[in-house]
């Protein structure tokens, strides 16, 4: 074998050294510089990326606030329809109700007006009925003609002092 002979180890060794060089300077002027802008590049991406991602997260938490400002303006004014609503309702309820109030007492008034004709009606009639009972009750048991205007009166005089 030609690599264990002694005589030839100098000759390798120097082949070794210059093969060595060669690729060493290879390697450092075309392969490295290669290698270095592609690493280089790749953390420049990288960096672009994660500011582009922290822009992207700070827009979309702007987003999101303006989404939760706009939803809390949308609650908000709905609760103040549903409070204008409760309120409109509630006065009209009450605007109904008043006006049913005036007129369930328009209709009491009306009632106890009739009631009260009815009464004075029905008394005079019994101060009639009553004259004309003790007139023929007079008649029958004294045998004495009383008038009946005279009857009457007695029975109003009766009725009066009762009151």
């Amino acid at each position: 074998m030609p690599q264990l002979d002694v005589a030839s180890y100098l000759p390798q060794v120097v082949w070794l050294a210059i093969t060595f060089a060669v690729l060493y300077l290879l390697m450092a002027k075309l392969a490295l510089p290669r290698i270095s802008d592609v690493l280089e590049e790749r953390s420049e991406r990288r960096q672009d990326n994660l500011a582009k991602a922290e822009e992207l997260q700070a827009e979309a938490e702007t987003a999101a606030q303006a989404y939760e400002k706009v939803l809390a303006d949308a609650r908000g004014a709905a609760h103040e329809r549903v409070l204008k609503s409760a309120e409109d309702a509630k006065a009209r309820t009450e605007a109904a109700i008043h006006a049913l109030d005036e007129r369930l007492a328009g209709e009491v008034n009306t009632a106890e007006a009739a009631i009260n004709e009815a009464r004075t009606a029905a008394l005079k009639d019994a101060t009639a009925i009553a004259g004309e009972a003790a007139r023929l009750a007079v008649e029958r048991l004294a045998g004495i003609q009383v008038e009946a205007a005279a009857a009457e009166a007695a029975a109003r005089t009766a009725q009066e002092a009762r009151a």
